[in-house]
């Protein structure tokens, strides 16, 4: 999340955040009765239950990523060289599958990552609350032989009618009427951490958008980071994933912006289409 330095804080890492003259989302006037320290509660609530939610259906994997072989992509003392996230020069790939989500990677080091990008991308957006939706997306991103149990184990985290309501959704994942969900995975950056023909370790660090947008919304639109770690195996001519593992950060300190309205974040989400393509 974005932090910043603030005068009349020196060196003790506090901030502040300018909120619109109204509170964020409570339209022209604010409204009384919620303390900040119970909205923050809230809203940490909400984040904490999400990552619960994907590690629940994520559970089951055999051990630490890090633990695995190899440094592709490395300099020195197994630091990532700068070519790790610079352009490739590959020619992005053309084809997509019906859901929109892009296919085809080369077989290499930079398609392994530019799979994890994109795959980021579609496991963090609207899509995977609705259950046809979600379907489609694990079948086209997971290996054959791991989607059957990794769509079971998701279903029954993002249908729980006690989630849903925890994070404001109607049980069908939809949001209420006057108000937008929003739920977006922007990668930053990609790293492989091991390799080998036909398997790849891969590092997305990314920063993520989520809550909605809305006069009525007590989930306001909130920014967070994670690094998720992806075990990707190359089967049926592309990169699929087998397995990841989430972690918070690295977190950068933010600047002292303050928050737009609900109408203002809505307007950006209408209008600003998410990216469908990384690296």
């Amino acid at each position: 999340m974005s932090l910043g330095d603030e005068p009349g804080y020196p060196d003790t890492g506090h901030t502040r955040t300018r909120l619109p003259e109204s509170d964020p989302y409570g339209g022209a006037s604010r409204r009384g009765g919620r303390s900040s320290s119970r909205s923050l509660v809230t809203v940490v609530g909400v984040v904490v239950l999400l990552i619960a939610a994907i590690a629940f259906a994520n559970r089951g994997g055999d051990g630490d990523s890090s633990s695995a072989t190899g440094n592709g992509g490395s300099g020195s003392g197994g630091q990532p060289t700068t070519s790790s996230t610079a352009a490739s020069g590959t020619k992005p790939v053309e084809t997509k599958s019906g859901e929109g989500i892009p296919t085809g990677f080369a077989h290499s080091s930079q398609g392994a990552q530019s799979a994890a990008a994109n795959y980021s991308v579609a496991l963090g957006s609207t899509d995977m609350f609705v259950m046809a939706k979600r379907h489609a997306l694990v079948n086209t991103i997971y290996a054959p032989d791991v989607a059957a149990s990794r769509q079971a184990g998701l279903d029954s985290a993002y249908s729980s009618a006690k989630f849903l309501t925890n994070i404001g959704l109607n049980n069908d994942g939809s949001a209420p009427v006057g108000e937008t969900f929003v739920s977006r995975v922007i990668p930053v950056g990609t790293k492989v951490t091991a390799s080998s023909t036909d398997a790849a370790t891969v590092a997305v660090w990314y920063t993520s958008l989520f809550g909605l947008s809305g006069a009525a919304s007590t989930n306001p639109v909130t920014e967070s980071w994670y690094t998720t770690t992806y075990e990707l195996t190359w089967v049926d001519n592309d990169w699929k994933i087998t397995d990841f593992q989430q972690k918070d950060g690295p977190v950068p300190v933010g600047r002292d912006q303050q928050a737009s309205t609900a109408d203002d974040m809505t307007r950006a989400v209408e209008e600003f289409g998410g990216f469908t393509y990384a690296r």
